[in-house]
């Protein structure tokens, strides 16, 4: 597989060069952590990518905090709650001077449906999608602009044909694709296509669920143009890569999935120009990162060198890396580990090659991150 060496004094002739001439925005780190039912605040510094806990922080908040999404406008949080007897939605007002988090009352509930796992939001920060695990659908939320609350889309919520494992929204908004698990009569994992309308999905028709060619197909995300969706499939240790259509459909490119060196890629992200897509290897403890060629969408894994003067292939993390978030820069790079050490760590990027900057324990497993730029 075509590698591509990484030149470690380029990066630190960059961050020489940006002496003296850093930015002061504020840049906000938040965290789920289930099992303490709270999210945990940062400030980011954004000329060096340290975290600073924020004053208050942790926050509580509804039973079993599993994912977050904020929204576009910088002044909302919202975290899904799929606890026992919980099976809601929270609000939280952040603050434009400190990025302090105040929790609005009360909480949208998705009852009778159950276990809302995942979160994720149009581009335009009109319409927020929950995937209700527990009960196999997707509720659909307006959001007022002026205060962020939350109002069902009619005919919410929409069903899946097969249990969810993720959900990934194209920055269009214009499609919804769900993941699933290997089901009856599937030789693979499968993923699921809806177009979306004013917060509507309807499944794509003539073919609606497409094979990944991978079996549990944990992690998705997509490049910035919306042109390739990316599948980490856990248990066949692959990635897939389709192209999408202008209708949405899918089709799997060229040499498409490509093995991973690592065992149990679990979580993918892309940086904001969708040059490089960094993947956690949960069974490797180490995240990967790949060039994303501009012709095929494909892949080809990148050589590492760290601050020693070794190269590799990977970046060793704290144990068990389950899933990952690029700073809107794309200078940082922020891993949640879900092993025994149980933090967040912070790594520099640069044209793909990564770096340590610290490691910041939140005495929880964490679940999600969310990063905001301001």
């Amino acid at each position: 597989m075509l590698q591509k060496a990484l030149v470690l004094a380029l990066l630190v002739v960059s961050i020489a060069s940006c002496i003296g001439c850093g930015t002061t925005a504020n840049h906000y780190v938040y965290a789920t952590l289930p099992a303490a039912n709270q999210v945990i605040a940062y400030r980011e510094d954004p000329n060096s990518g340290v975290l600073t806990q924020i004053a208050g922080s942790p926050y509580s908040v509804g039973s079993g905090a599993n994912s977050l999404v904020l929204h576009p406008s910088g002044k909302y949080l919202y975290v899904s709650n799929p606890g026992q007897n919980e099976n809601d939605i929270s609000l939280f007002d952040i603050a434009a001077t400190d990025g302090v988090l105040t929790e609005v009352f009360p909480r949208t509930s998705v009852a009778p449906y159950t276990l809302p796992g995942f979160l994720t939001m149009d581009p335009s920060g009109k319409y927020l999608y929950v995937a209700n695990v527990g009960s196999n659908n997707i509720s659909a939320f307006s959001i007022n602009s002026g205060t962020g609350a939350l109002t069902p889309v009619a005919g919410s919520p929409f069903s899946t044909q097969l249990p969810i494992l993720n959900m990934k929204l194209t920055p269009s908004g214009n499609f919804l694709y769900i993941s699933s698990s290997s089901g009856a009569g599937q030789p693979s994992g499968v993923i699921e296509a809806f177009s979306v309308t004013a917060g509507v999905l309807q499944p794509i028709q003539p073919v609606s669920v497409f094979l990944t060619a991978g079996n549990n197909p944990n992690g998705l995300t997509i490049d910035p143009s919306g042109s390739y969706l990316y599948v980490a499939n856990s248990s066949s240790n692959s990635i897939s890569i389709f192209a999408i259509a202008s209708s949405g459909s899918l089709q799997q490119v060229q040499n498409s999935p490509i093995n991973s060196t690592y065992t149990v890629p679990i979580s993918l992200t892309l940086d904001p120009a969708g040059k490089f897509l960094y993947v956690a290897n949960q069974g490797s403890n180490n995240v990967a990162a790949y060039a994303i060629s501009s012709s095929t969408g494909l892949p080809a894994i990148l050589t590492i060198t760290s601050t020693t003067g070794t190269t590799t292939t990977a970046f060793t993390t704290e144990s068990s890396p389950s899933f990952l978030a690029v700073d809107p820069g794309g200078k940082y790079l922020f891993v949640g580990n879900q092993g025994t050490a149980a933090g967040i760590q912070s790594l520099v990027t640069n044209s793909g090659n990564l770096l340590n900057v610290n490691t910041y324990g939140v005495g929880n497993t964490p679940s999600s991150i969310a990063v905001l730029g301001k």
